[in-house]
């Protein structure tokens, strides 16, 4: 990755591996070993299978804004963009709500694919969030995935990461019931990482940069 992409850090929490990448000029107000770790929770709290990589970009509204137009189609800065690489059938089943049919038959098919010889893991998928977006939505309080949260750029940058990897992991909001329980997934992870915070952490067993 050349330096106008940023420095990208390889984080390992078995089973799992979150390349954290920061764009130059970003603000610092987590550490990549935190972010990492909340990713890893909702990774767990998704039922993502591993071992499995997932790569997570902190970035500023301008790449949010192009990225939103060129793939959401929609105009202006977002806070989170995710891009998953599996369907929502490679991970647990959850009420979706109306639109909640799964294919048994890409199930059973995803679950061969996950079978990778040793020494090799899946891409789950990639997750792009403006800090920038981060910090002025926690000041105006109009954070929490709600718009009406108040609270430290820390804890909206996390909520950020827990939100984005979510659908990667087949999560989303379209319907009221599958939002309730994404919300409600949100802050039982958010809750836990913040709780985690407040320890020394001795998990990342091996941290590379490239």
């Amino acid at each position: 990755m050349s330096d106008s992409e940023g420095a990208t850090t390889c984080i390992y929490l078995p089973p799992f591996r979150i390349d954290v990448t920061v764009r130059p000029g970003i603000p610092h107000i987590a550490s990549r070993n935190r972010v990492a770790l909340a990713v890893r929770a909702a990774l767990e709290a998704g039922g993502a299978p591993g071992p499995a990589s997932i790569g997570i970009v902190l970035s500023a509204d301008t790449e949010l804004a192009e990225l939103n137009v060129a793939h959401m189609g929609s105009s202006g800065a977002t806070d989170v963009l995710s891009f998953p690489f599996f369907p929502p059938e490679a991970f647990p089943q959850h009420d979706r709500g109306a639109d909640g049919q799964r294919d048994p038959g890409v199930a059973a098919a995803l679950k061969q694919a996950f079978a990778l010889p040793p020494g090799l893991r899946a891409h789950l998928g990639d997750i792009i969030v403006s800090t920038e977006r981060a910090i002025a939505q926690a000041a105006e309080g109009s954070g929490g995935q709600t718009g009406d949260v108040g609270w430290t750029p820390v804890e909206e940058l996390l909520l950020l990461a827990v939100h984005g990897t979510l659908h990667v992991c087949g999560w989303d909001h379209a319907e009221p019931v599958e939002e309730a329980g994404m919300r409600a997934l949100e802050r039982r992870v958010l809750a836990s990482v913040l709780a985690d915070g407040l320890r020394p952490n001795r998990e990342a067993n091996s941290v590379d940069d490239r």
